[in-house]
């Protein structure tokens, strides 16, 4: 029987984000003033999100979805352009040796290893390249011209949606094992035989002590 192992990418196999990486890029790269309005539009939005007012997920996917809009026109290279930026300086800096070192491992033991992100998928393959897994990620849209629409392909792959796409991966095949680091990875850590939370946020922290999920990361 094969061995399937899915993890999350932002907040499990790096400290780093998606939404911080392609900012830093867009103001780089001549958009500065574009991505500051952007973000002052926002902050109202933030100080909601950090008093409880708005749910964390859907103000995160929100963002993504807005975000998105910025990069309408772009061509299909550079839109790949800017998932080798965004992996190089924003994502692979900030990865967390530790999880990407027992999956190495598993890996090598014969396990298949699934990155299964929210993010855009050219930047989920460039870290899944890294780790010789295979990517998961949300699909940028083009026009007939080849360029980017500002939309997504479809449906951003969180939540429940993650797990409709796992499973067509996975066919016959079980999931082993799933890493997560918030309440959006509970659909897909809830699909797996064991599940891991690493640096996990309060609410799937207790959780997963409720579980007997192995935790990873501080006050562990």
């Amino acid at each position: 029987m094969e061995r399937v192992i899915a993890t999350d990418l932002e907040g499990t196999l790096t400290a780093g984000s998606t939404w911080r990486g392609v900012g830093r890029f867009l103001s780089e790269h001549g958009q500065r003033g574009r991505y500051r309005r952007f973000l002052y539009l926002r902050l109202p939005q933030v100080f909601l999100t950090r008093r409880g007012i708005i749910d964390v997920q859907a103000f995160r996917e929100r963002w993504m979805l807005d975000l998105t809009a910025l990069l309408r026109g772009k061509r299909r290279d550079e839109i790949e352009a800017m998932a080798d930026w965004v992996f190089e300086h924003e994502l692979w800096p900030s990865r967390r040796e530790d999880v990407i070192a027992e999956l190495g491992s598993a890996r090598e033991s014969g396990a298949r290893i699934i990155v299964a992100s929210g993010t855009y998928t050219p930047i989920a393959q460039r870290f899944a390249d890294r780790l010789g897994a295979t990517a998961m990620g949300t699909d940028v849209a083009y026009d007939a011209e080849g360029r980017a629409t500002g939309r997504f392909a479809g449906t951003m792959g969180t939540g429940e949606e993650k797990v409709a796409r796992l499973k067509a991966m996975l066919g016959d095949a079980t999931l082993e094992m799933a890493y997560g680091d918030t309440m959006a990875d509970l659909p897909m850590l809830s699909l797996a035989s064991i599940g891991v939370v690493v640096h996990p946020d309060p609410t799937l922290r207790r959780l997963a002590l409720e579980r007997g999920w192995r935790i990873i990361g501080a006050e562990e």
